[in-house]
């Protein structure tokens, strides 16, 4: 009898050290996913569907584009607090580039298109040009720089449209970038998929990808090391806002108006996304597939509750809910890995 007590204790130990290791290198995220699906599929018969499935792929594209530029702030240290203003300020100058441009030249409508989004792109990516010069040339702190250009630029796009929708663009930009499919898949998952190529590329395969890495992980060692540690966070801002303005070009499509109040919940949905991913608050730590199946989990959760039919109030309560777990996970994580190396 003692000795398969012995046995079944040191059987019980062996299982927790394994689900430690396990917790260890791939995170909480599986974890996460694994309880969404059971859930969700027990809630409503309709959500493991393919049908419904590709719809929360085409829903997550926007979030995923955003928190992958997330992603680049939080591996210097940082975070931009000002997505969602960037979202909805290259939405409102976009429109406003492309309606004004269409009305002129009816008969030009690719050119119309190209203008109101090299437009509302460049107008968001401007936001984080300020960001970059505020953060690594006069040592702002992330919070605050991202959180008054949040200001800013909300301000900015409700002054241009006096919060009322945009209208007048080409239906050709709706019906390609917004509602458009090539093989049965939508056009914006083809171009969040080249984002993700590209920058998974950047970062593992170039070496200023690595020094986003190098700075997160401890600033001083890398400027001592000869990177410039300054134009690697001025130009963090300032790929994520052109992420983000990238994000809400394809939401303007979708939406077929400019809007100067979307992506007010970008900045916590992108932030829960790359900390449920993995991404550590402490900069240094990320990879962008985990980031793109974090955004593809909020998705998930968000199309599960609405199938469910949970209000939407209750639905920020649990996303909330989600970014406290994720941290506290990533806490528990560190302790893990501290108590294996000794």
């Amino acid at each position: 009898m003692a000795s398969e007590a012995s046995m079944s204790a040191e059987n019980t130990i062996n299982l927790s050290d394994r689900l430690k290791r396990l917790f260890i290198r791939l995170g909480i995220l599986p974890f996460l996913l694994v309880i969404a699906v059971i859930v969700f599929s027990l809630m409503s018969d309709n959500f493991l569907t393919g049908r419904n499935l590709m719809n929360v792929l085409r829903q997550s594209v926007y979030l995923t584009i955003v928190s992958l530029g997330q992603m680049l702030a939080l591996l210097t240290g940082g975070f931009d607090l000002s997505v969602g203003t960037i979202v909805a300020l290259s939405s409102v100058v976009g429109a406003l580039a492309m309606a004004t441009a269409f009305a002129a030249m009816p008969d030009l409508v690719w050119l119309a298109i190209f203008i109101g989004c090299f437009a509302g792109i460049l107008a968001g990516t401007m936001i984080g040009v300020v960001n970059g010069i505020g953060v690594s040339l006069f040592n702002v702190s992330p919070f605050m720089m991202s959180l008054g250009m949040a200001s800013v630029g909300f301000g900015i796009a409700l002054y241009l449209t006096g919060g009322v929708p945009v209208y007048g663009m080409p239906q050709q930009f709706g019906d390609i970038f917004g509602f458009g499919a090539l093989f049965g898949i939508p056009v914006p998952v083809y171009v969040a998929a080249i984002i993700i190529l590209c920058l998974y590329l950047f970062l593992n395969w170039t070496p200023f990808g690595r020094y986003f890495y190098a700075v997160g992980g401890n600033i001083k060692a890398a400027g001592l090391s000869g990177i410039s540690t300054r134009a690697t966070l001025f130009w963090t801002y300032v790929f994520c806002a052109g992420l983000a303005a990238v994000a809400g070009m394809l939401l303007t499509a979708r939406l077929d108006t400019g809007e100067a109040n979307i992506g007010a919940s970008m900045p916590l949905e992108s932030i829960a996304a790359c900390v449920i991913a993995g991404v550590s608050l402490r900069g240094g730590v990320g990879r962008v597939e985990n980031v793109v199946l974090g955004a593809l989990f909020i998705g998930l959760v968000q199309n599960g509750m609405n199938l469910a039919r949970i209000e939407s109030y209750l639905q920020t309560v649990v996303l909330g809910a989600l970014l406290i777990l994720a941290v506290i996970a990533d806490q528990i994580r560190l302790r893990y890995v501290a108590s294996l190396k000794r």
